[in-house]
C-alpha cells in the first residue's frame, strides 16, 4: 500500500500544444493531495516513460486533443515496457472518440477521461487503481 501522496505525471505527447486542460488537471489533483509532475508540451514518449522511472511515478496522465491518442499511447507503453514500468496507471484524458477506448485499454490504458470530467472521478479512479498496484 502508498503511504505517501500518489505522484501523477500529466504530459503533452508529439506536437498536441492544447495545454489548457492539462494544466487544470494538475491544479485540480495537486489540491486533492496528489503530487503532480508536469511536464509540458511537445514531449517524446522516451521522455515521459523516464521521467516516470526518475520519479517514481505511480501513474502517467496523457492529455490528446489532436487525435493522434492511438499512436502516441502504443509509443508510451512500448517505452514503458522496455524500463519494466509494469505496475505504473496510464490514463489520458481529452478528445477521445468512444470508438478508440477498446484499442486503447487493449494498449494498458486503464482510465478515459472525456472534457467534462470531475477532477474528483480522475482522484477516486487514481487511489482506487495506484493503490490497488502500491
Amino acid at each position: 500500500m502508498i503511504d505517501r501522496p500518489i505522484r501523477v505525471i500529466i504530459a503533452k505527447l508529439g506536437l498536441d500544444g492544447h495545454n489548457r486542460g492539462a494544466q487544470v488537471v494538475c491544479a485540480g489533483l495537486r489540491n486533492e493531495g496528489f503530487e503532480v509532475i508536469y511536464t509540458g508540451i511537445r514531449q517524446k514518449a522516451k521522455g515521459i516513460a523516464m521521467a516516470a522511472l526518475q520519479e517514481d511515478a505511480d501513474a502517467i496522465g496523457i492529455s490528446s486533443m489532436v487525435g493522434a491518442h492511438l499512436y502516441i499511447i502504443e509509443k508510451l507503453t512500448q517505452q514503458m515496457e522496455s524500463l519494466g514500468l509494469h505496475d505504473v496507471v496510464v490514463f489520458i484524458g481529452g478528445i477521445i472518440p468512444k470508438e478508440d477506448d477498446e484499442a486503447l485499454k487493449n494498449m494498458g490504458v486503464k482510465g478515459i477521461f472525456r472534457p467534462g470530467t470531475k477532477i474528483k472521478e480522475i482522484a477516486k479512479f487514481l487511489n482506487r487503481e495506484c493503490r490497488k498496484n502500491g
